[in-house]
């Protein structure tokens, strides 16, 4: 019997190879599914915060992340607060991604008069709306189910949101925003360099 030992190395080198190239994709896969993903940005709906370009990461894992195939859900960091920007499936269709800031949860009761938001009958501050036409969609008072969030888009005269289509279903959601790894201006086809890295708040 004659052992091909040059050619059982390159067999131990391709596989050595393979196996490599198959633990990274299965490490990337793992991480998009449960930790971090990447999304961008196609509307104004929540300019001035995000514009229309902007490419960013939201964390899988803060909420609980979906274990895909299956209904099942890791356990999370903590429950959406007010303020927070959220990544979840749009209700209606339970298959597109919107991302919108939460305003109210659980048991808050959620009022809307022109530029004004009231949460609980107290009027909460809000540097990061925007009002192009002096705040248009009133909203009357309205207390937040259990088990769901109400979002709006921080540009609110230019956002269909829980105003349109009601609250959204904890169970919905994909992820927090984070930060954004890049920006582009599709108007002027250049780069927004002075966004890329800005956290989303």
């Amino acid at each position: 019997m004659v052992s091909n030992k040059k050619g059982t190395r390159k067999k131990s080198k391709l596989r050595e190879y393979v196996e490599v190239v198959g633990t990274a994709l299965a490490l990337a896969l793992v991480v998009r599914a449960l930790i971090i993903q990447s999304y961008h940005i196609p509307s104004g709906s929540m300019m001035n915060t995000l514009l229309k370009g902007d490419f960013l990461f939201a964390n899988k894992f803060f909420y609980g992340a979906k274990v895909p195939f299956v209904d099942v859900r890791l356990p999370k960091i903590r429950d959406p607060k007010p303020g927070d920007v959220v990544i979840f499936k749009y209700p209606v269709d339970r298959k597109t991604d919107y991302i919108k800031r939460c305003v109210a949860v659980e048991g808050q009761t959620v009022e809307l008069k022109g530029t004004h938001l009231f949460i609980d009958g107290v009027e909460k501050p809000e540097s990061y709306a925007r009002y192009t036409s002096g705040g248009r969609f009133d909203f009357e008072p309205y207390t937040v189910p259990k088990g769901y969030i109400l979002c709006f888009g921080d540009n609110r005269d230019n956002s269909s949101d829980s105003r349109v289509w009601g609250p959204v279903d904890k169970k919905l959601l994909r992820g927090k925003a984070l930060f954004l790894y890049f920006s582009l201006d599709y108007e002027k086809h250049w780069i927004r360099f002075s966004r890329i890295g800005d956290l989303i708040r």
